[in-house]
């Protein structure tokens, strides 16, 4: 099994990926931010001071790797001739992202 350690980012079982440095600070929440705004690293870490550019960028890397498992998920499944239960796929995917 592959293990990818994301440097700033701390993930433990059964919880949420959070800061290292702020681990009450999810990465769900910087995510939010960048889906529901439409903000930049950069502008994330205006509006939050204490948010370093290598923790924003950390999250957003976190996010981008479990939306490109996802769509490799879904592709596998059309391969084999199967329809994809993409809520499913969704479930598993923020169960492992968000805790």
């Amino acid at each position: 099994m592959l293990t990818v350690n994301y440097s700033h980012i701390t993930k433990l079982k059964n919880s949420a990926a959070c800061l290292e440095r702020f681990p009450r600070i999810r990465v769900a929440q910087i995510v939010m931010d960048y889906l529901a705004y439409g903000w930049s690293v950069e502008e994330m870490c205006h509006q939050h001071p204490y948010l370093s550019l290598a923790e924003a960028h950390a999250a957003m890397a976190y996010y981008f790797d479990i939306s490109t498992i996802k769509k490799k998920l879904i592709l596998k499944f059309e391969r084999i001739g199967s329809k994809p239960n993409v809520k499913l796929i969704n479930q598993f995917l923020l169960l492992f992202m968000f805790g």
